[in-house]
C-alpha cells in the first residue's frame, strides 16, 4: 500500500531543499507533478517553461540519483506527440511536440531514460491525454484563474449564461473543431498509484499512455454540457491557438498490460456530470458567502 506524508513547501528548482526533504523522510518513491502546464502560455514564455519543467526535473533527478535510485512516476503528456500521423496514437509514435510545453516534457522523458541507463533509476512517464472531470464525491475540482481548459470554461459559461470562445472553427475534423481524448481525473489518480506500486515491485520502466481511446470534438463537448445543464450555450469562434494539433486520441493498452490500469470513469457523460456537480456546488458556495 502506497502512503503519502505531510506537506512540505518549496521550489523544485531549489536543489538543496529537495535534498533536505528527501533526507528527512527517506521516501520509497516519488510522484513528480511539479510543472508549468499551459500550452498557449508556453509559446509566449518558453524560457520560463524550460527553466521550471526541465531544469527543475533535472534537479530532482540529480537528488534521487544522489540519495539512491528511487522509483519515480513522472507526469508527462500526450503533447509530446505533437500532431500524430496515425490516430489513435500508441507509445511507439514519433515524439514531435508542437509547443515548448510538450518539448519540455519530452526532454524530461529523455533525461529519465538516460538516468535509467546510467544509474538504474526506475521510472514511469505517464503521458496524460486531456485530464478532465472532478472528484466523484464532490470534494475536489478544477479551478484556475484564468481557466485555460475546455470543460470548466464551457461549464462556467453555462452557469453564467455567457458566451464561450473556442480556438478555431476550421480544423480538419468533422465539425471544424479540435478533437481530444478526455480522461477522468479519478482514473489518472488510480494510474499513479498503480504505476508506483509496479515500480516498487520491480516492474519495467518506460512511457505509458493514459487515454480513454475515445475522441470528442470541442463542439461535442459543448453539446454534452448543454445536455447536463438543460439549456443552450452561446459559442464564439476565435483564432486557432498556437501549439495545438487538430486531433489527438490515444491507445492505453500498454498501461493495462503492465500495471492493470483501465479508464473506468472516462466516458464524456460521466466526466461532465462530475465536473458539472462540482462547479455548480462551488458556485452556490461562493454566492452564499
Amino acid at each position: 500500500m502506497v502512503r503519502f506524508g505531510p506537506l512540505e513547501v518549496g521550489s523544485i528548482l531549489d536543489q538543496s531543499r529537495l535534498r533536505e526533504v528527501i533526507e528527512r523522510y527517506d521516501p520509497v518513491g516519488v510522484i513528480h507533478f511539479a510543472a508549468l502546464a499551459y500550452v498557449g502560455e508556453s509559446v509566449l514564455e518558453p524560457a520560463r517553461y524550460f527553466s521550471t519543467n526541465v531544469a527543475g526535473s533535472a534537479a530532482l533527478i540529480n537528488e534521487l540519483v544522489h540519495a539512491k535510485p528511487l522509483p519515480l512516476v513522472f507526469s508527462s503528456t500526450c503533447a509530446v506527440y505533437g500532431n500524430p500521423l496515425v490516430v489513435p496514437v500508441n507509445e511507439r509514435a514519433a515524439i514531435a511536440p508542437l509547443s515548448p510545453y510538450g518539448e519540455s516534457k519530452a526532454m524530461v522523458e529523455r533525461m529519465l531514460h538516460a538516468s535509467h541507463l546510467a544509474h538504474a533509476l526506475p521510472y514511469i512517464a505517464l503521458r496524460y491525454f486531456n485530464a478532465a472531470g472532478a472528484d466523484p464525491d464532490g470534494e475536489l475540482g478544477e479551478w484556475h484563474e484564468p481557466e485555460p481548459h475546455l470543460i470548466p470554461r464551457v461549464i462556467a459559461a453555462a452557469l453564467a449564461h455567457e458566451t464561450v470562445e473556442i480556438h478555431g472553427g476550421d480544423w480538419p475534423t468533422l465539425d471544424g473543431s479540435c478533437v481530444r481524448d478526455y480522461v477522468h481525473v479519478s482514473d489518472l489518480a488510480d494510474a499513479h498509484v498503480l504505476a508506483l506500486e509496479s515500480l516498487l515491485a520491480g516492474g519495467d520502466s518506460g512511457a505509458f499512455n493514459l487515454s480513454s481511446g475515445l475522441g470528442f470534438s470541442v463542439r461535442e463537448v459543448i453539446r454534452a454540457v448543454e445536455a447536463a445543464c438543460g439549456h443552450s450555450i452561446r459559442v464564439a469562434v476565435g483564432e486557432r491557438r498556437a501549439g495545438d494539433p487538430a486531433t489527438v486520441v490515444g491507445i492505453a493498452e500498454r498501461a493495462m498490460a503492465r500495471f492493470g490500469w483501465q479508464a473506468r470513469r472516462s466516458t464524456l457523460t460521466q466526466i461532465i456530470e462530475d465536473a458539472w456537480r462540482w462547479h455548480s456546488s462551488r458556485k452556490r458556495e461562493l454566492k452564499a458567502r
